[in-house]
C-alpha cells in the first residue's frame, strides 16, 4: 500500500505503548496510542505490508507482530513469538520483509528468523557476543552485521538461503578498545558502514567489500560537543553522574552528506559531515534536543527529523537542511520514548 502522507511511530518504553503520528504540511498529528506492549524499545516496520514487529519485555520476552491501519493509526496484534533467552534491543527486516534479524543486549545473543504472512518463525540461527546492541543486513540481503558493545567489534556474517548466519573470514571487524560500538548504518552505495560508539562518542567508518561482505576500519570522527567537557565513558559507569559521553543513535541526513548522531548526557544531535569519498569529519554543528535522546529518526529523504527523549513525554519535529535543524513542533507522545521510525 502506498501512503498518501507519511506516518511516524514512536515507542514509549515506560508506558509500554507505541504512538502513531501523521506528518502533513510540516506538522505532526497524533492519531492513536497502542498500549499493552510492555517495555517496547525497538520495532521494525514493513511499510509494503503495513506490519510492525515490536520487541516486548516480560516473562517471557517476545516479538509481537502488529497490523497498522494507516488511516486511524491503530496497531492490532497479529501474532507473537516468545523469546525465553531475553528481549531484543534491535530488530531489522531484510529479504523484502521475509526475514527478521534481532540483537539482544541483556541476553548477549542475535537471531535470524523467517517471516511469513506476518508471523515470525522460530530462529534459524543464534549467535552469541556480549551486549549486542544492533544489527543490519546489506541491501541485497546477503550479509548481516551485529554490533557488540561489550566486545568492541562488529560480527560479520553471510546470510544463507535458509537464513543461517555463516561467519565470514575474518568473523569480526574490530572497533577501538573501550569505544563501545552501538548503532550502525550502511550508505546507499553499500561500500561503507558507519558505527556510532557509546563511550567515545565517535562515528567509525568501515570500508565494505561489496562482494565478500567484509569490513575494514578506515577512519573515525567525533560526534559529541567537545566544548562541554565530557569525559570518555566506560562499561558500567553512570554517564550522568560522571559527566561522561553517552552516544546513542545514528541516522542519515540529506543527500548522504551528513550523519546525525545523538548524545544523551548533553542531549544533543550532532551533524557529522560525510565527504564524497565516504570519509567523515568531526561534527561542528550541534542542536540541543529532547532530554536524553536515545532514539530519533529521519524521513522524506532526510528533510525531516523526529527526536524522542527518555526523560521527556514529548517528541520534537525538525526540518533538516544540511547540518542545520529548524525546530517546527513539539508533540506529546508518552513516558520513556526511545525509538522512532518513519513509515513512508
Amino acid at each position: 500500500m502506498t501512503a498518501t502522507t507519511p506516518l511516524v511511530l514512536v515507542a514509549n518504553a515506560a508506558d509500554g505503548s507505541i504512538s502513531t503520528f501523521r506528518l502533513a504540511d510540516g506538522a505532526l498529528e497524533r492519531l492513536a496510542v497502542t498500549e499493552g506492549l510492555t517495555g517496547c524499545s525497538t520495532f521494525a516496520v514493513d511499510a509494503a505490508r503495513d506490519l510492525v514487529y515490536a520487541a516486548v519485555k516480560g516473562e517471557p520476552a517476545g516479538i509481537v507482530t502488529l497490523a497498522l491501519d494507516r488511516e486511524s493509526g491503530r496497531l492490532t496484534t497479529v501474532s507473537r513469538l516468545d523469546l525465553p533467552g531475553g528481549g531484543m534491543n534491535y530488530l531489522a527486516l531484510t529479504r523484502d520483509g521475509t526475514a527478521l534479524l534481532g540483537a539482544s543486549y541483556g541476553g548477549g545473543y542475535g537471531i535470524s528468523c523467517p517471516v511469513a504472512d506476518g508471523s515470525v518463525g522460530a530462529p534459524v540461527s543464534r549467535i552469541a557476543y556480549p551486549n549486542l546492541h544492533s544489527v543490519l543486513a546489506s541491501a541485497d540481503g546477503r550479509f548481516a552485521y551485529f554490533v557488540s558493545l561489550g566486545a568492541d567489534l562488529v560480527a560479520q556474517y553471510a546470510l544463507a538461503d535458509d537464513l543461517s548466519l555463516v561467519p565470514l573470514e575474518p568473523a569480526t571487524a574490530a572497533a577501538p578498545a573501550g569505544s563501545g560500538p552501538r548503532h550502525l548504518v550502511l550508505n546507499d552505495a553499500q561500500d561503507a558502514v558507519y558505527v556510532l560508539t557509546e563511550f567515545s562518542g565517535e562515528v567509525l567508518h568501515y570500508r565494505r567489500d561489496t562482494a565478500a561482505g567484509t569490513l575494514e576500519l578506515v577512519g573515525a570522527a567525533s560526534a559529541f560537543d567537545r566544548s562541554k567537557g565530557l569525559g570518555h565513558s566506560e562499561f558500567g559507569a553512570d554517564p550522568l553522574a560522571h559527566h561522561y559521553i553517552w552516544g546513542a543513535d545514528l541516522h542519515w541526513g540529506t543527500d548522504g552528506a551528513v550523519l546525525w548522531a545523538s548524545e544523551r548526557t548533553e542531549s544533543t544531535l550532532a551533524a557529522v559531515p560525510v565527504a564524497g569519498d565516504g570519509t567523515v569529519a568531526d561534527a561542528e554543528s550541534f542542536t540541543v534536543t529532547e532530554p536524553q535522546p536515545r532514539g530519533f529518526a529521519t524521513g522524506l529523504g532526510g528533510r525531516y527529523l523526529v527526536a524522542a527523549g527518555e526523560k521527556s513525554t514529548t517528541v520534537t519535529l525538525y526540518a533538516a537542511d544540511g547540518a542545520q535543524l529548524e525546530r517546527r513542533q513539539r508533540a506529546e507522545t508518552g513516558r520513556g520514548a526511545n525509538w522512532v521510525r518513519f513509515v513512508e
